[in-house]
């Protein structure tokens, strides 16, 4: 029977943090299916430590020319997907979406034609190419007596993006800017549902396996019945095992068992953590606490050392230097060595200025 550290083992390998890693940012994404990204500087890291080598420029000149996009294509959380896939992701999950958001919809007294309205004002504005920021486009609407206070603002970006009309653009001076949909990725794929389904589900088991159909669901905010559909049409790609009652599906050619004694820094929000509603393979549930402190939904930077979740870490950055602070949940032992060098990777990947690592004891929790 498979253990939770056999499943730890081919998530690693599946997920191309262990080996196999990719050349290009659109690479990682494409394969990943889509990364969450709510937090832009941790998911810039997601796809660099999918890389064999690359800096944060790289991931960040991949963003600028339009080859990923951020989104939010599923679960209503902002996602890197490759642009030529976004619209039919969005047009896959949106309809659940917002039906979720009506209620707060109507609370904040938005309705079809207020979003009609706010659609053909980010439209005139940005047509041409351009780009404003989240400021930038609550200041249009209110220019046009759409109030965008109390919530407002954020809940029409977030439709209309929902809708296909607009997108998240580059940073622009560490603010983040929005762009339309049609001309930021002019080569939408277009999909029938069935064959969405389909194609996410591949793209989910190939790269996240082994996980349950379960998982699929949540990861993809979809209906149970949908992400089984989804697997049933991949399923010809795809092999199972059992393992402690739950039903495990992953591409068929996975390697065998595999002994991953390495360690690996990776940022808040990870796939490799967020990618599944059951995490315990990964993760000790007495440790969940520690990584989303209070319960809060902000997911902490993690420490993996053979495919275990063993403790956190943070940086600090400045212009002169940058300083990693390892805490693991227990002594690292013979492993300190090999997170030290994981903590390497990370600074060779930010680049310049210099960089210190601090391990602190375990159980720390500063």
């Amino acid at each position: 029977m498979r253990t939770n550290s056999d499943i730890a083992s081919l998530r690693l390998y599946n997920q191309r943090i262990a080996a196999a890693r990719f050349t290009r940012p659109e690479e990682v994404v494409r394969w990943m299916g889509a990364m969450q990204a709510q937090d832009y500087q941790q998911a810039l890291w997601a796809i660099g430590a999918r890389l064999q080598h690359g800096a944060i420029a790289d991931v960040e000149q991949a963003v600028a020319s339009g080859t990923i996009l951020r989104t939010w294509p599923m679960r209503g959380t902002i996602h890197f997907v490759p642009a030529e896939d976004a619209r039919w992701m969005l047009k896959l999950s949106a309809p659940r979406m917002i039906a979720k958001d009506a209620r707060r919809l109507e609370q904040l007294d938005l309705d079809e034609t207020i979003m009609q309205r706010c659609k053909e004002i980010f439209h005139d504005a940005l047509k041409g190419g351009r780009r404003l920021t989240r400021s930038e486009m609550t200041t249009l609407l209110e220019d046009e007596g759409i109030a965008a206070g109390s919530q407002r603002g954020y809940h029409i970006l977030w439709y209309t993006s929902q809708t296909g009309d607009i997108c998240i653009g580059p940073m622009q001076d560490k603010q983040q800017t929005f762009a339309l949909l049609d001309e930021w990725a002019p080569d939408s794929r277009v999909l029938s549902r069935a064959d969405a389904l389909a194609e996410l589900a591949s793209r989910y088991f190939t790269s996240h396996g082994p996980a349950t159909v379960h998982d699929f669901a949540w990861w993809a905010g979809l209906p149970v019945a949908d992400a089984r559909a989804g697997l049933a049409a991949a399923g010809q790609a795809l092999s199972s095992f059992t393992s402690d009652g739950k039903e495990y599906w992953a591409t068929a050619d996975a390697p065998g068992d595999q002994e991953l004694v390495e360690a690996y820094l990776l940022p808040g929000f990870d796939e490799y953590l967020l990618g599944y509603k059951d995490r315990s393979a990964v993760l000790p549930i007495e440790y969940a606490p520690r990584i989303v402190p209070g319960g809060n939904g902000v997911f902490q930077p993690t420490i993996v050392v053979a495919g275990q979740v063993v403790g956190t870490w943070k940086r600090k950055l400045t212009k002169r230097s940058l300083s990693i602070t390892l805490t693991p949940f227990t002594p690292l032992g013979e492993s300190e060595g090999r997170a030290a060098a994981a903590a390497g990777r990370y600074s060779a990947f930010i680049g310049p200025p210099s960089s210190a690592t601090v391990i602190e004891p375990s159980g720390f929790q500063g």
